[in-house]
């Protein structure tokens, strides 16, 4: 696999990580079990029984988890690092390990930052709809996270050029909303000290 195909997934998975973190990880673990995707030097681990049974039991407990109310806002604070950590570790997994130097700033560049802007927009929006509706509307956010998490997961290991292209347009549109979010909350700040 190309370094350019390596990345592609790699981001597409670590985006789909800021949506639910260990969903990316169980399809990159059926991925690599059934020969779809090569792995990294000692990322073989990825490719086995245990690791598989783990990642699916964990996306099971994270995706209830989130249909709690006030619950998935905890969950929002506490899942924002933990997506960024597995983000990296999962590019890392993907990209050749010839240059480790590469490797873990690929990882770290590509798979952490993408999985933080995605995370971070998630966090306002739920922030948003708790506010909005009293925590009511935040299931159906939650199914649209995790739903959002399985297809780009999906796509990253099927056609990733374009999942990668997806992910772009995705990290694109979120810096413009956060930028606009944050704008809007100093110039209310602004009125309120007048």
């Amino acid at each position: 696999m190309t370094l350019f195909l390596s990345i592609c997934i790699g981001l597409s998975l670590s985006a789909a990580c800021g949506f639910r973190i260990f969903v990316p990880p169980l399809v990159l673990s059926l991925a690599a079990i059934y020969g779809h995707v090569p792995l990294a030097d000692n990322f073989s681990w990825l490719a086995t029984q245990p690791a598989l049974w783990a990642f699916a039991i964990a996306t099971v407990v994270e995706i209830s988890a989130y249909y709690i109310p006030f619950v998935d806002n905890l969950l929002d604070i506490l899942a924002t690092p933990a997506a960024i950590a597995v983000s990296t570790l999962i590019t890392a997994a993907l990209v050749p390990s010839n240059d480790p130097l590469l490797q873990w700033t690929t990882a770290v560049i590509a798979g952490g930052s993408a999985a933080g802007i995605v995370k971070g927009v998630l966090s306002l929006t739920r922030l948003s709809s708790t506010a909005l509706t009293g925590g009511l509307g935040n299931s159906l956010i939650a199914t649209l996270e995790s739903g959002s998490s399985v297809v780009l997961s999906v796509l990253g290991i099927l056609v990733p050029a374009l999942a990668a292209g997806l992910v772009a347009a995705l990290l694109i549109v979120g810096l413009q909303y956060s930028i606009r979010s944050f704008k809007e909350l100093r110039n209310g700040q602004k009125i309120a000290e007048s």
